[in-house]
């Protein structure tokens, strides 16, 4: 077995970017419990996490009135450097004091914790086990797979949860027992890249969705529940059910999943499988056995490619689509998942020599330097290996969708065989791929100064990929995408 072979249980491990690795970040939503938040945050401090995991606490005070805030700051005293205060000046509602949590939080995962004692942290152990084990990209802590305590109470404040769920569930299609449950806990890339709208306790409803939406993998694993009573200041209720019927609703429509339209175009991508089976048929008879590609996003090609490869090594640079590849090929032993940045040569470290074929699809054209790209590539390469390159042609057509994904420019076909044949390679030839889709790219990008792909639309054009395929090269007019392929001598 090669030595990248043997990394692949270390690397489908690691996560990368800005969040701590092993740390939990938990996020405390506070609102007039001063009662109970002292005693809550105690419990979450000592609650046990799992081997190798550490914590923080975020406590967001959404304007208490009561003396809520001087206990977090008394708590935030007594435990520097584990627990933060951050106060809204003006109430705003849970899902806004989640919102500015998630802002500052720095953990791997994260965890909702309310300020009562409803909810027992001693269930973060099973909340959070599913997340390190790359299994899930989100948990949800359900009261009602009961292998725990709960505490038996309203009939009609259960029926209304249970019909809010249903309901949610035929929207997302989902088959969750508990949708409004406190506790769900999150890889914190995943969260922090959902734009939470709801203010309020819609954002239960909103989270949901929008996570169904996004095709991440959701877990419930069953929790202890302690609820209160309204006299004991229970605090959702009938205009909160209203509420979240609407939101449901509203949601069922929503295109709203991602904070950033680069990652909602690869999205809109994700979702043409037709289109992708396209663009994997193209460049399949020039790919070997050992195949390193390189942004591999969240895996829309290399769920097409991987199939019969003795090895197969997919990296990005983006850690929320690292981790989105860990959990989706977790149980493909030919898959390693690598950190790698094009242009970083130390990130080729032990490829040198080792591949027959790279295949680098739409990321040349991200990098300043893409003759530098190249030659890293040509590197990673054995003798005789085969290099894919595909790039957007056609400068004329650059507009602000290709702005908006990062794209530093379009190229010609003289222009990509010569910075290949700079980087060390003989170019075989160059394919012409998708002409169809060049005047919509122009309409897009160039009229209507579009910045992202509409999932909607990218569904309507993936329905007819059948008929693309068949006239696209009778088309008049030049390609929206050509493909180098080139041989390392």
């Amino acid at each position: 077995m090669s030595s990248i072979a043997s990394e692949n249980r270390t690397n489908r491990q690691s996560t990368y970017g800005t969040y701590v690795k092993g740390l939990v970040s938990i996020l405390v939503p506070l609102y007039n419990e001063e009662e109970f938040v002292g005693t809550a945050i105690e419990r979450v401090l000592t609650a046990p996490l799992g081997e190798g995991l550490d914590r923080e606490v975020i406590i967001v005070d959404d304007c208490s009135t009561d003396g809520s805030r001087e206990i977090a700051d008394q708590l935030s005293d007594r435990y520097p450097g584990v627990i933060r205060v951050v106060k809204h000046e003006k109430n705003r509602g849970k899902g806004a004091a989640i919102r500015t949590a998630v802002e500052h939080a720095r953990g791997e995962y994260s965890i909702i914790q309310d300020a009562d004692l409803e909810y027992d942290p001693k269930d973060y152990p099973n909340l959070l086990r599913p997340l390190t084990h790359h299994q899930a990209d989100a948990v949800f802590g359900s009261r009602f797979m009961i292998v725990g305590e709960r505490r038996v109470l309203y009939y009609w404040h259960s029926l209304a949860n249970g019909l809010l769920t249903q309901l949610c569930n035929i929207v997302s299609d989902l088959n969750l027992t508990d949708m409004e449950t406190c506790y769900k806990a999150f890889r914190t890339s995943l969260l922090a890249s959902i734009p939470i709208r709801s203010n309020r306790f819609g954002i239960e409803p909103e989270l949901t969705i929008k996570l169904a939406k996004r095709r991440v993998r959701v877990y419930e694993t069953p929790i202890s529940y302690h609820g209160r009573t309204y006299e004991e200041g229970k605090k959702i209720g009938l205009k909160d059910a209203i509420e979240a019927v609407w939101l449901i609703l509203r949601y069922a429509f929503t295109s709203d999943i991602y904070k950033d339209s680069g990652p909602e175009t690869l999205h809109a991508l994700e979702l043409a499988r037709n289109f992708n089976g396209w663009m994997a048929d193209t460049i399949r008879p020039y790919i070997g056995d050992r195949v390193f590609e390189i942004g591999a996003g969240i895996g829309n090609l290399t769920h097409a490619l991987v199939p019969r490869k003795s090895l197969y090594v997919a990296s990005d640079i983006d850690e929320e689509h690292l981790a989105r590849l860990v959990t989706r090929f977790q149980h493909r032993p030919n898959v390693v998942i690598r950190h790698c940045d094009l242009l970083n040569t130390d990130h080729f470290a032990g490829l040198q020599g080792e591949m027959d074929t790279v295949v680098c699809l739409n990321v040349v054209e991200h990098v300043a330097d893409d003759v530098g790209s190249l030659r890293n590539i040509h590197a990673a390469l054995g003798k005789g290996g085969k290099a894919i390159i595909l790039v957007p042609h056609g400068q004329g057509i650059y507009g602000t969708l290709d702005r908006a994904l990062g794209h530093h420019r379009r190229y010609s076909h003289e222009e990509l065989r010569q910075k290949m044949e700079l980087a060390g390679f003989h170019v075989d030839r160059i394919l012409e791929f998708n002409r169809v889709s060049r005047p919509g790219w122009y309409i897009s990008g160039r009229l209507l100064k579009s910045t992202a792909l509409s999932p909607r639309m990218m569904s309507v054009f993936d329905r007819f990929v059948w008929l693309w395929r068949r006239i696209d090269r009778y088309l008049p007019w030049p390609p929206t995408s050509i493909i180098a392929v080139g041989t390392k001598q």
